[in-house]
């Protein structure tokens, strides 16, 4: 699996699949799944059966998660870019590869 190049906090753009085009600030990733949950994005229903939280139970609206090579970060100015890794004095800082700033 590996190190990731993106984290949750990190606003990123869906470049495949159905939500293509779409924006979100991730809100969990999934290490061994290699998925992230993103905001408002792959919104999908889910029945709920009653229970003590929900004792009314229901059909609820929830995040699924995403491949994350469908994902592009963005950079401040909002373009999707590419992440690279490099040393920043003695710190490992990610950076942007079309604008070069660090993220």
């Amino acid at each position: 699996m590996g190190k990731l190049k993106i984290k949750s906090g990190d606003t990123v753009r869906v470049i495949a699949g159905d939500h293509k085009g779409s924006e979100g600030k991730i809100v969990k990733v999934l290490i061994e799944k290699n998925k992230v949950i993103v905001e408002g994005v792959n919104m999908v229903k889910k029945h709920m059966k009653p229970s003590a939280q929900s004792p009314q139970g229901g059909i609820v609206e929830k995040e699924a998660s995403i491949q994350i090579s469908n994902l592009s970060l963005l950079t401040a100015k909002g373009e999707t870019t590419r992440v690279g890794f490099k040393m920043e004095d003695g710190k490992k800082v990610r950076f942007s590869k079309k604008s070069n700033e660090v993220i």
